[in-house]
């Protein structure tokens, strides 16, 4: 016997999460499905996000404790240990305790009702007649079977439910791997600057990041997008010239793993009463491979589209596509600029990288950029910053390495 709700959302992490408080709040009966044991563990990134993309989900008055730390700029370090500056003036990003974040998401949609099943891993949807129907879940080793208007797949990166709609995937030739260190004792660090470390021999395919925390505390990491992300990370503590001396007598107190997708959304993300959100559809930003609010904006989209399908009682694929359109219209211009900086920065050599960090520093490039807009939609930006001779003449050049290296 099957048990009814009006939507089900698969994954407990952010993007289900938020995709279940919206839909809660607009008086619909959401179930929501959480494969471990405890929402928010393990942790699966470094949780570094916009203040001001936190303010327009209406997430920037969190509660004490889940903010770590607050910037207001990035160091750039090239391969050969140049140093690009780019500070500011005001706070525009935040370090989030990933497990608090989205325990407190959890937490705001359990006080809208929805209900959270945890040690319930959905096995598989019921498609009948080219219909989802509901899931197959595993509870205390028993399966049974939950039945839904709408399924909203949340369940990150793996793709194992969505496969089986026959939809696309996202491009695993666009995945890299990641790792990620709590560490003590880091030394010399700019407690209100991330540092972004480039260069193949240390990240290839992706680049090191370092995000100070209180008390000589830091979140470092990397991805990559070949060989042993570990490996990579013993390679860049003990060895990179800059890290090293940062790096080198530091204690790691925790560590995770986890895959990054920076190949841009999946081409369809909607079916007959289904609807796919966040890391699974790819709503991840190619250059940082940053997620949460992108992932966020797309769960709000997809609460309102399910909340007037209910309305209508129209599931089908041909309605559920308005969902598809409103992201395509909030990030497809954003999302394919992002995607060629992030295809031409791999194309690179790391001469060609030092070379445009040189070229950066010489036309001040981190003085011109004080007042960027929006940091999230990076092409936008981009775009409005044109007309400052700097950036103009940065991007030009950039452009002139990647295709004299690339003919």
């Amino acid at each position: 016997m099957s048990e009814a709700s009006d939507i089900i959302v698969v994954g407990g992490g952010p993007c289900g999460s938020f995709t279940a408080f919206n839909l809660a709040r607009l008086g619909a009966k959401v179930t929501v499905f959480e494969e471990h044991n405890e929402i928010g563990v393990p942790c699966h990134c470094a949780g570094h996000l916009s203040i001001q993309g936190l303010k327009k989900l209406g997430l920037h008055k969190l509660p004490k404790g889940i903010v770590e730390n607050r910037f207001k700029g990035a160091i750039f370090h090239s391969p050969k240990g140049k140093k690009l500056t780019v500070e500011l003036a005001e706070t525009v990003t935040c370090s989030v305790n990933r497990e608090l974040f989205d325990k407190y998401l959890a937490n705001i949609a359990e006080n809208a009702k929805a209900q959270y099943f945890l040690k319930s891993q959905v096995k598989s949807l019921i498609i009948e007649n080219n219909v989802v129907k509901g899931v197959k879940v595993n509870q205390n080793e028993k399966t049974r079977k939950f039945t839904a208007n709408i399924i909203i797949d949340a369940e990150g990166i793996s793709s194992r439910i969505l496969r089986q709609t026959g939809l696309t995937m996202l491009d695993s030739r666009m995945v890299v791997n990641a790792v990620q260190v709590n560490i003590e004792n880091v030394k010399d660090i700019e407690p209100d600057m991330v540092e972004v470390f480039l260069g193949k021999k240390y990240a290839p395919g992706f680049y090191a990041w370092l995000i100070p925390r209180k008390n000589s505390k830091a979140k470092i990491g990397l991805a990559t997008s070949i060989g042993n992300p570990k490996d990579f990370l013993q390679r860049f503590m003990h060895k990179h010239p800059t890290a090293s001396k940062k790096l080198g007598k530091a204690k790691i107190l925790g560590t995770v793993f986890h895959p990054i997708t920076i190949g841009g959304p999946i081409p369809k993300t909607y079916f007959n009463s289904f609807l796919a959100v966040g890391d699974v559809a790819s709503q991840v930003k190619p250059t940082t491979g940053g997620g949460v609010i992108f992932g966020l904006n797309c769960a709000r989209i997809a609460a309102t589209v399910a909340h007037e399908a209910l309305k209508r009682k129209d599931f089908s694929s041909k309605f559920l596509s308005n969902y598809q359109k409103l992201c395509n219209k909030m990030l497809g211009f954003d999302m394919k600029v992002m995607l060629k900086l992030r295809k031409m920065l791999n194309a690179l050599s790391d001469d060609k990288i030092d070379e445009a960090i040189s070229f950066c520093i010489k036309l001040g490039f981190g003085k011109s950029v004080k007042d960027i807009e929006d940091i999230d939609f990076q092409g936008s930006s981009l775009l409005r910053s044109l007309p400052k001779p700097q950036i103009l003449a940065a991007l030009f050049y950039f452009f002139f390495l990647y295709f004299s290296a690339n003919p």
